[in-house]
């Protein structure tokens, strides 16, 4: 089945973008998944195709009309989630991604302006989300990361099967280093532990290098590891099955 991306947006000619080449692109003409733009503005109703109106309250800036937006909703709208990039959103994380890609696909709402009309994200239960703590000039950047996060994960696009597990973030954890011929480049060497042929002790280093990483960088990620880590149930070999 192919995973269906449906992106509502001010500016269609954005994309693929980015998702027009490397894996993104090579799964897109093998009907992996498949892209729909759907252009706002069509859905304006005045001789002007006016898609905004000053904010009531006053206040700089404009905002996306409700009735202009809910109708460009209507004519993609199934059971894919619904996503609303925004700054005030929730935060981005792994299991957004992997919940996506699990799905059949998603529908994109792009923000412009000062935003979107609040009775219209209430009326169609939008998931508000957030790719970082700053301000774009829309969500149309959001909404290729999050395709392009989503794609990879999708059956057939990636290489490796497991290199999706081993990856930053799939276990709380961000990834451990890398390392690649020659053995030594500008007098700095690879780790022997790497060069050892002992696979359990390469998985130890490697998970030991993950483990510094994250406490070192990544505070927020440690805690909610060692967190998980410590309620995880502890089974006795006697009763494993």
């Amino acid at each position: 089945m192919t995973w269906r991306a449906s992106v509502l947006t001010l500016f269609p000619e954005m994309f693929p973008g980015p998702l027009g080449h490397s894996l993104a692109d090579r799964a897109l003409k093998a009907d992996i998944w498949s892209l729909q733009t759907v252009n706002i503005r069509d859905f304006a109703t005045d001789r002007h195709r006016t898609v905004d109106d000053a904010p009531f309250g006053g206040g700089a800036g404009m905002v996306l009309r409700p009735d202009v937006v809910d109708a460009a909703i209507a004519s993609v709208a199934d059971d894919r989630p619904l996503v609303f990039l925004t700054p005030r959103g929730r935060t981005l994380a792994q299991q957004d991604v992997r919940r996506y890609a699990g799905g059949s696909g998603v529908i994109l709402l792009c923000g412009r302006y000062e935003g979107v009309d609040q009775r219209v994200i209430e009326a169609r239960g939008m998931e508000e989300v957030s790719i970082g703590d700053y301000v774009l000039s829309g969500g149309e950047l959001p909404a290729l990361v999050l395709l392009d996060a989503a794609i990879r994960l999708l059956p057939g696009v990636m290489g490796a099967a497991d290199s999706a597990a081993e990856e930053s973030f799939s276990e709380r954890l961000v990834e451990y280093p890398h390392y690649t011929r020659p053995a030594e480049w500008q007098g700095r060497r690879v780790p022997d532990v790497l060069l050892s042929g002992h696979h359990a002790a390469v998985a130890a280093w490697r998970r030991t290098e993950a483990e510094r990483t994250t406490r070192e960088r990544r505070p927020d990620l440690w805690d909610a590891y060692t967190s998980a880590t410590r309620a995880a149930p502890v089974v006795s070999p006697a009763a494993a099955p």
